[in-house]
């Protein structure tokens, strides 16, 4: 993911930072406590596609299925 989009991307919720996490592919919202998928090299910035922290994280097959 790019450093400068990173940098301009927050939590829809809160608007706080967000943290990468390159072996999950997800972005972190410790504030929230949710984790946003990154699919395709693009992050999935909804809500409804977020998982909570609480849930397990995704296996790597997972992952890479649409």
């Amino acid at each position: 993911m790019d450093t400068r989009l990173m940098e301009l991307l927050v939590c829809p919720l809160c608007k706080g930072p967000l943290e990468h996490d390159r072996e999950a592919h997800e972005l972190i919202c410790k504030a929230d406590r949710l984790a946003y998928p990154i699919r395709d090299g693009i992050p999935v910035m909804l809500e409804s596609e977020a998982r909570t922290l609480d849930a397990p994280a995704p296996t790597p097959a997972e992952v890479d299925t649409p």
